[in-house]
């Protein structure tokens, strides 16, 4: 006897993919990007010092994700060599957040609607302007929807939490010291799953980049190490970063508030990128 074939409804087959999708990603670390008065700020709760939540893109463009490692750093990959060649072919100011924007909404919908398994990412791509007006932040979910956030996107484990504080707390022309407190604190809420006790998250639990508005082409910088400490710190009167960079070997355009030299204060290397397994 033979048996009638399986049929499930496409309305069925689309919530399934959703379902799995929203439930793997909400088990990712949480990651917040807000603006301040100085650019946009990238804060993630990630130990790892090695596998990156937070890229460098292009000139004045930057990447952030959620999710499943391997899948979202195939699209960190293909973002980078889309920039590349855009700039290459026409000029370096056609590469924009919303060009790259597109390009992953694409990416995403067609694998959400035509592969047995959807992509378990979710994608924050931003762009810093010459005015905190210029500044662009855009939402990808794993179905390719695109939102154009404004000022602010939470997104992993708890992200509507987060972004319920950062709608109550966030303002314009807020310090960078004022911005990557506000994220550390909501991160840290949110780290405690309900304890008792707030989990404190400081500079080894955190990654920490930043879009800098008045650097002249590469905006993108990563913050470690005492500097980042200062400006976590509420009492310390440091408020933004150094124009110098760090330019020792594996650093990556990293600033740590090291002492250098000015002749030191050159940008070397290439974007980096990447996330551990949520857990």
């Amino acid at each position: 006897m033979s048996m009638p074939p399986y049929y499930a409804s496409p309305e069925q087959i689309m919530k399934d993919r959703a379902d799995y999708a929203r439930r793997n990603i909400a088990r990712g670390r949480p990651v917040a990007v807000l603006g301040y008065e100085g650019g946009i700020a990238f804060v993630a709760e990630n130990q790892s010092r090695s596998l990156h939540k937070i890229s460098e893109i292009y000139d004045r463009v930057a990447f952030a994700a959620v999710g499943k490692y391997n899948e979202f750093e195939n699209l960190r990959v293909a973002g980078v060599r889309y920039a590349d060649l855009r700039g290459y072919s026409y000029d370096r100011s056609d590469v924009t957040a919303r060009g790259l924007a597109n390009a992953y909404a694409q990416t995403l919908g067609a694998v959400f609607t035509s592969e047995p398994k959807p992509l378990e990412v979710e994608l924050a791509v931003a762009e810093v302007g010459t005015t905190p007006e210029g500044d662009q932040i855009f939402r990808l979910t794993y179905d390719g929807s695109v939102g154009d956030e404004g000022s602010f996107v939470a997104m992993g484990g708890a992200a509507e939490q987060i972004t319920a504080g950062l709608q109550e707390s966030w303002r314009a022309g807020m310090t960078l010291s004022e911005a990557l407190g506000l994220a550390a604190s909501l991160l840290s809420r949110e780290s405690g799953n309900g304890a008792a006790e707030e989990t404190v998250l400081g500079p080894a639990q955190l990654e920490v980049a930043i879009l800098d508005r008045q650097r002249p082409r590469r905006a993108f910088r990563r913050l470690a190490g005492p500097l980042l400490e200062r400006l976590l710190t509420p009492d310390d009167p440091t408020t933004d970063v150094p124009a110098i960079d760090d330019t020792r070997p594996g650093m990556h355009d990293t600033l740590t508030g090291d002492a250098q030299t000015a002749g030191d204060a050159q940008s070397t290397g290439e974007p980096n990128g990447g996330e551990p397994d949520p857990a």
